[in-house]
């Protein structure tokens, strides 16, 4: 199933949705479920009791005339991995950006695990700020998030799995600048508005993760062509790493890394400047595409 946080009319409240992606139509879950008056993360938290109650009824509401916003508003900063693809591992060392990496770890041996603001999120359709006054160097990242659906501390790579609610994609807008220039690279991926993010979220039950192929387009022009099966440390590996020591919570997003071909792997790197549209697709999950503002 596809779930989407929608908002019916710009005065309306928004509401969690069941999404037919093929017909284009969308049920409201209040109107399948009269006692759900909840957000993406209660549906989470309650799936357990709601799951065999969700019915799609009737023909439900044309998609295209409603907002769709960003699916999911996480409690916390949502979790992200640096150089997670073998071929971007080396292009963001080779590139001169990457205070991280020595000659003997252009390839990282453990999970490199950083936060994004959740103050990030926008949702499909929506500009990302240029935010000229503080950048010059802004950059696109293709990814896919994970949705922690059961909580959990200590958690082996071999129920990992029980713990994942969905996926969503995730573009990780990052001003390079920034990132090279403190050597840390929370202040660079959290500027307001960097994380575009949907359109829906796709329940796990209905995507392979080790099989799904990852796109980014800038313009039209196809940058990024990959595949999930190829991060360097898998879906299990990550929760492991994360809830070694910090006990995930339902509704927490753990935003997988980028494969190769973001802007900076260009000689000379292509940044992103005002006008530019960038499309992430993610196979099996949909596609958020956004224009560069002023």
């Amino acid at each position: 199933m596809k779930f989407a946080t929608l908002r019916s009319h710009p005065d309306q409240p928004t509401c969690v949705a069941l999404v037919d992606e093929h017909t284009q139509r969308y049920w409201p879950l209040s109107d399948l479920i009269p006692d759900f008056t909840g957000d993406m993360n209660q549906l989470v938290q309650e799936w357990g009791r709601l799951k065999q109650k969700i019915v799609p009824q009737g023909d439900g509401q044309p998609l295209d005339q409603a907002r769709v916003e960003a699916p999911i508003h996480p409690q916390r900063n949502m979790f992200c991995v640096g150089k997670n693809y073998f071929e971007h591992a080396a292009e963001f060392s080779n590139s001169g950006f990457d205070s991280s990496t020595s000659a003997d770890d252009v390839v990282p041996k453990h999970p490199i695990i950083f936060t994004k603001a959740y103050t990030t999120l926008i949702a499909d359709g929506d500009e990302i700020p240029r935010h000229a006054a503080v950048t010059e160097q802004l950059d696109y990242e293709a990814e896919f998030a994970i949705i922690i659906g059961k909580g959990g501390r200590g958690i082996r790579k071999d129920q990992a799995f029980d713990h994942v609610w969905g996926y969503t994609v995730a573009n990780d807008v990052t001003a390079r600048d920034l990132q090279k220039k403190h050597k840390q690279w929370h202040l660079a991926k959290s500027l307001d508005g960097l994380c575009p993010m949907g359109p829906w979220i796709t329940t796990a039950d209905e995507i392979d993760p080790s099989n799904a192929g990852i796109k980014c387009w800038v313009n039209g022009e196809l940058r990024q062509d990959s595949n999930i099966g190829q991060l360097i440390f898998d879906i299990p590996t990550l929760i492991e790493t994360i809830s070694a020591g910090i006990e995930l919570k339902p509704g927490d997003v753990i935003i997988t890394g980028t494969p190769v071909g973001v802007g900076i792997g260009f000689n000379p790197p292509k940044f992103l400047q005002t006008g530019d549209v960038v499309r992430v697709e993610v196979e099996g999950m949909g596609a958020i595409e956004n224009r560069v503002g002023q």
